[in-house]
């Protein structure tokens, strides 16, 4: 046996989602585990991030009345995601395995303190396939003061939305404001989550958007006028996992990398890690779980494995660097669907390099009054649906006509009514001379004077702005069925008669700006089993080596089923393969 400078039952190599779930239930069975981030902050991407988990069957639909089954959610990824031998992550026995133990994890980790809920409306993005719900099966976290961290506060990763107006499920006034009313007023400020943050943009066409701007204020002045320290989104679910793994009494580090995996007899035993600057040796007797992300800041392995793509466009974290899987495939771990990402449509505005988390895209093409068009001016997929599908389409259109990046193409109202990179309904016009002056954004009086801007033939783009008006005045996109899917009326404004998607280009002036297919993190990595184990080329497995989230191969394949497709399973893999690891694989925490 190697010495080694500590021991624990349970190593977790990364801090982001599934990590804080891994070790709350070695706890739960009484057994000692620590987690070692590399980076100065804990959380990882998912801290970033949305912070959805796609869990279907769970809590919440039960609590609100919606119908959802193990069968249900099977025949819908039976369908999206199918057999695919090139996508061994993703084999039948492992989504099976996912969709029956991602609500269980749910139950679990409620159980341990953590607040959740569900939006009312957030459609799978395949919604019309065989078993798709129109409800949402995503889960988010309330919302969290991140004071209740103490001293651990500064070490919570920043997320991406930087006031409180996210998945509260109830957020009281402030007290004395109860007393004057005479009784405590609950539920004022409060039901927020991310689908119901969709009406926040349409405040000026719509009630329920100025109502949702009037929570957000009154969330604001009581965080102010209590010194809470809101955090939403994938920092609220991260935090509070945080909070009951420090309660737990769960051991974590930050600024502590992993350099090496020992392997004694073919099994995986401890790690090499640094501390105080000197490589630090940790025994596992339990095992090693990996969930230190994928290589969206590595551009040699974007380079040999997801070739066109670069490390300007991702969101994911400055962590997020690869070196763990070029470890475990040292150590013979057989590696899958490395091409595929968590896709991030996004645009170069003025800034953007400088920005750790890139403007999306996606509800802004899927508005009405917009296009997207390879650099020929020809439309070839839909501005809707799925994010990582409209990323992939890029770059699939790419290798045979020019489209990364690909424009944008809109009229004034799209600046006019809605959100654009940040700025709220018409504040976006106020910077257009600043952009046209930096070179970003492109305008003109007609359809071809821009396409000259933009060195496109003129005939050809006013013949795809010809030919998508024509499909407005129909209401159907017969090129690509924008619109027809309950996640594109989401999407779109539903404001917008006769069609939430469907607007036609045809005000001037037209504006065009790039779009590039950015990511929040790659989606291939290691072959695992249903316990998360980690397998070789022929199959086998690596005793002692875990691993989860984006550091696998993705149990969804090549597909992208709904919102939290990828923290979902980061989850609820590091809690089946804690399970494992501690022997409790049947047992219900």
């Amino acid at each position: 046996m190697s010495r080694f400078d500590e021991v624990f039952d349970y190593v977790v190599v990364g801090s982001g989602g599934g990590s804080m779930c891994a070790a709350l239930v070695m706890n739960k069975a009484g057994k000692s585990s620590i987690i070692l981030e590399k980076t100065e902050f804990i959380g990882g991407t998912t801290a970033r991030s949305g912070g959805a988990m796609w869990i279907p069957n769970n809590r919440y639909m039960k609590r609100d009345g919606i119908a959802d089954s193990t069968e249900k959610a099977m025949t819908y990824l039976d369908d999206i995601v199918g057999d695919d031998p090139t996508a061994p992550g993703a084999l039948r026995e492992r989504r099976l395995k996912y969709v029956t133990e991602a609500p269980r994890m749910i139950d679990f980790i409620v159980d341990q303190g953590v607040r959740l809920t569900r939006t009312d409306f957030w459609p799978d993005y395949y919604d019309n396939r065989p078993g798709g719900s129109l409800d949402s099966r995503s889960v988010f976290s309330e919302i969290f003061d991140a004071n209740e961290l103490g001293d651990w506060a500064e070490k919570l990763r920043p997320g991406f939305i930087p006031m409180p107006v996210d998945l509260a499920e109830v957020l009281p006034l402030p007290q004395f404001l109860a007393r004057r009313a005479g009784h405590r007023l609950m539920v004022m400020v409060g039901s927020m989550n991310l689908g119901q943050m969709m009406k926040l943009p349409l405040f000026k066409k719509s009630w329920a958007g100025r109502w949702m701007m009037v929570k957000v204020g009154l969330a604001w002045i009581y965080g102010k006028l209590t010194g809470k320290r809101f955090v939403a989104a994938g920092a609220g679910l991260q935090g509070q996992m945080l909070k009951a793994a420090l309660i737990a009494g769960v051991n974590i580090r930050v600024n502590s990398p992993v350099t090496e995996l020992i392997e004694e007899n073919r099994r995986i035993t401890g790690v090499v890690t640094k501390k105080d600057g000197r490589s630090w040796r940790i025994g596992a007797n339990c095992g090693v779980l990996v969930n230190a992300g994928g290589f969206a800041h590595n551009q040699a392995m974007r380079d040999q494995y997801a070739p066109g793509t670069r490390i300007e466009w991702t969101s994911a974290t400055e962590g997020d660097t690869g070196e763990m899987l070029l470890e475990m495939m040292r150590h013979g771990a057989a590696v899958a669907q490395m091409e595929e990402m968590i896709g991030n449509q996004t645009t170069p505005v003025p800034g953007f390099e400088k920005m750790s988390v890139k403007p999306s895209m996606q509800s802004i093409t899927a508005k009405p009054h917009c296009v997207l068009v390879d650099q020929s001016g020809v439309r070839y997929q839909t501005e809707g649906g799925s994010y990582s599908a409209y990323c992939k389409g890029m770059l699939e259109r790419n290798e045979t006509v020019p489209a990364v990046p690909s424009w944008a193409i809109f009229d004034e109202r799209l600046l006019r009514n809605y959100m654009f990179v940040g700025s709220m309904p018409g504040a976006a016009l106020t910077k257009t001379d600043e952009w046209i002056e930096a070179g970003y954004m492109k305008k003109a009086d007609n359809i071809e004077a821009l396409a000259k801007q933009i060195e496109i033939e003129p005939t050809t783009l006013r013949a795809t702005i010809d030919r998508f008006n024509g499909f407005v005045d129909k209401g159907v996109d017969e090129d690509f069925r924008r619109g027809d899917s309950a996640y594109d009326t989401w999407l779109g404004d539903p404001y917008h008669k006769p069609s939430s998607s469907l607007g036609r280009i045809d005000q001037g002036p037209f504006y065009a700006v790039h779009v590039l297919p950015g990511d929040m993190g790659t989606y291939g990595g290691v072959v695992t089993d249903v316990y998360g184990r980690v397998l070789r080329e022929d199959g086998s497995v690596i005793h002692g080596l875990y691993a989860t989230g984006v550091s696998t191969a993705s149990v969804m394949g090549r597909s992208y089923p709904g919102g939290g497709a990828s923290i979902g399973p980061s989850f609820t893999f590091g809690f089946i393969a804690a399970r494992h690891a501690a022997g409790m694989d049947n047992s219900t925490l």
